[in-house]
């Protein structure tokens, strides 16, 4: 498997990627709802479908404070911030930045400042164009979409994370091109119906054309889109070489959560250190998207990007595998600016050349224990 991994790092595209990574080493990642409060009701939004807004978030700063403090002595690194709303807590978004690598995830409405804030990157949310958008997180009423381009415009730490419906695809190209004109980068989602909106809106129609349309942007955006068509495909087929997504194999579990106490012991991979953490900051949830969610409608992107991630060996079959596991890796790295983001985004175009690739996938042959050079970078990654 060492020789194997040789050639493959003879690409210097594959070998600049690898020695990044190695140099910022292993993630060891949670996920957090930093409040139980929102100033949207999003249809779809599984914080509320899944009534999780019952967990309410601390008043007493110390014990938020004790809990900064007992993530950093557990060794947690990187910290994805979710809610209710982040941008209503911005206090305590400030601590985890001075604390942790991190990530946080907004609706936009409410601007976060750059001072204080210089290099956190921010997820955008959006759903669709104006109308698809206000209809599905504005209540028919709030333009959420112009809002958070106005506040968001020139923001080199803007990333929108597009969640696009099944049969919204033809606005796909206006979408994009709106955030691209606005100074910022993009990455995508994929809508799953929980709410039973059904029509347009139905994960179950595929997202084959939203696929294509995603592939179009990349081919027009190369420097302006975090996610590859190989991650598209996985995410939004469910469909991992021979394995098919589901709870027995997401990675992105609560370990020492009692409900996961069989999945712990399946065989499959985990992340080891991952806890997704209720606004009480005292309990947890079995995975990024509650107790009981059905995985059929689960079209976490990043759950789904772990998935890619702790399956390393299964990539090791061919350079083409390998390159679609190490941009994985490098687009999340880049995206949440673990590695230099100046200098990944330059990358991206040729990146996309490397990672654009799917093909029918034969169950991968064993390739023996992964060398100790790479193991500790898939150990603990979200």
């Amino acid at each position: 498997m060492h020789e194997q991994l040789a050639r493959y790092l003879e690409d210097p595209l594959l070998r600049r990627l690898y020695d990044d990574l190695q140099r910022a080493g292993p993630l060891r990642a949670i996920l957090v709802d930093i409040t139980h409060v929102c100033n949207l009701r999003c249809k779809g939004c599984y914080f509320f479908e899944d009534n999780m807004d019952r967990f309410e978030a601390p008043k007493d700063e110390a014990v938020f404070d004790a809990w900064i403090e007992a993530e950093k002595t557990r060794g947690t690194n990187f910290v994805t911030v979710v809610g209710g709303e982040p941008s209503l807590q911005l206090g305590r978004v400030k601590k985890i930045y001075d604390n942790f690598w991190m990530t946080v995830v907004t609706n936009g409405i409410r601007r976060i400042p750059r001072e204080g804030f210089e290099t956190m990157p921010i997820g955008l949310s959006v759903w669709g164009d104006h109308e698809t958008d206000t209809y599905l997180r504005g209540n028919d009423k709030i333009r959420v979409f112009e809002k958070a381009l106005r506040n968001y415009r020139d923001d080199p730490r803007a990333i929108w994370y597009y969640t696009t419906t099944p049969q919204n695809a033809h606005e796909i190209e206006a979408v994009v091109e709106q955030c691209v004109d606005n100074g910022n980068f993009v990455t995508f989602n994929f809508y799953g119906d929980i709410s039973g909106l059904g029509g347009s809106y139905d994960h179950g129609r595929g997202f084959e054309q939203v696929r294509r349309n995603i592939d179009k942007m990349i081919r027009r955006y190369p420097e302006r889109i975090l996610m590859s068509s190989y991650i598209a495909e996985v995410v939004s087929t469910g469909r991992l070489f021979d394995e098919r997504w589901g709870y027995d194999v997401c990675c992105s579990i609560t370990p020492d959560n009692p409900l996961n106490a069989a999945r712990v012991e399946n065989g499959q991979p985990y992340n080891t250190h991952f806890r997704a953490y209720n606004p009480d900051l005292q309990t947890t949830r079995r995975c990024c998207v509650g107790d009981e969610r059905d995985c059929n409608n689960c079209y976490d992107v990043y759950a789904h990007i772990s998935w890619i991630m702790m399956n390393l060996q299964r990539h090791l079959g061919s350079r083409e595998d390998f390159s679609n596991w190490l941009t994985t890796m490098y687009m999340f790295y880049v995206g949440n600016r673990i590695v230099d983001f100046d200098e990944g985004v330059a990358l991206l175009p040729e990146i996309h050349a490397r990672a654009g690739h799917w093909r029918e996938r034969p169950s991968p042959r064993a390739l023996g224990p992964l060398d100790a050079s790479v193991q500790h970078l898939v150990e603990d990654v979200l």
